[in-house]
């Protein structure tokens, strides 16, 4: 396989997971902050690299998926999951708080012809008042660990139909094995990440927040439902991707610790920073990006 690009459709995440031994909990009500990806809609898409190629047959193989049926993707941003899934089913539902994603969401079915998608402005916790079921599949795409996690998959199980799944979605490199370098300069994500610090101080921000730290795994969450234990299963990530400079900026803008309103006014100088950081590793613009494999995680209703 040749070296792959990255386009303005492929998506990437900032799940992180975390060691077995960890206090098993959850995260219990979780306020929604408006303003935790402002300014991030626009870079999303053409800054996340995307899932595994091989994404849509393992699920449709998993979940047995004909084109019949419903799909309910949840905290969608903007769309890409809900736009690449949506063939799979007879109609989809995209949802997500924030209506700039949804706007760019919108944006991506009407490019690409896509007409059996429905857009939902709301919460996982309003569900399922906001977009009732029954669905077939219910999707989130690196978007579980912002819900009340328990709360919200027993709400989950009770939409689905019968033998009816739910789908956790990440990116994941902890444990998996490193493709061979192609011989492309990588992304300096540790320079990066300093500079986001120089600006904006070493406590990660999240809207008008900070970012909680993440201390237990969905299995265990999910384990403690009435799904039960979940399947882990992992898809084969792209092992040569190619990413512009744009792209991998981009790709920082679009994360809620980094988003481009908590920069203020000095939102340019750090750009120009980073562009320059970028153009002193790769003069013609070009980094390997390798974001792990696509982990999903899937509990089943019984029938």
């Amino acid at each position: 396989m040749g070296l792959a690009t990255m386009h303005l459709n492929r998506r990437a995440g900032e799940d992180v997971r975390h060691p077995e031994w960890l206090p098993v909990r959850d995260t219990g009500p979780v306020p929604y902050d408006p303003t935790i990806y402002l300014g991030s809609a626009a870079h999303y898409r053409y800054g996340r690299p995307a899932y595994s190629p091989e994404l849509e047959a393992v699920l449709a193989q998993e979940t047995g998926l004909n084109g019949e049926g419903r799909l309910l993707d949840v905290g969608c941003g903007p769309g890409v999951l809900t736009v690449r899934l949506a063939h799979l089913f007879q109609q989809a539902v995209g949802l997500d708080p924030d209506a700039g994603m949804l706007a760019e969401g919108r944006r991506a079915a009407e490019e690409q012809n896509i007409t059996n998608v429905r857009w939902v402005q709301g919460l996982a916790e309003d569900l399922p008042s906001i977009a009732a079921g029954p669905y077939r599949l219910v999707t989130f795409g690196q978007s579980f660990h912002w819900t009340d996690e328990r709360s919200v998959a027993e709400i989950v199980y009770d939409m689905l139909e019968p033998g009816g799944a739910l789908a956790l979605i990440v990116h994941t490199v902890a444990g998996r094995t490193r493709p061979p370098d192609p011989g492309v300069p990588t992304i300096p994500h540790e320079e990066i990440t300093a500079l986001v610090g120089k600006y904006l101080g070493s406590t990660r921000r999240a809207g008008q927040g900070t970012a909680a730290e993440r201390t237990h795994r969905f299995e265990d969450v999910l384990t403690r439902t009435r799904f039960g234990v979940p399947r882990q299963c992992f898809v084969p990530g792209i092992p040569d991707l190619l990413r512009d400079s744009e792209s991998v900026l981009s790709g920082y803008l679009s994360l809620s610790w980094s988003a481009p309103h908590l920069f203020g006014d000095r939102l340019d100088d750090f750009t120009a920073e980073v562009r320059a950081l970028l153009a002193s590793r790769s003069p013609d613009g070009i980094f390997w990006d390798w974001p792990g494999d696509t982990e999903v995680v899937l509990a089943r209703k019984r029938d």
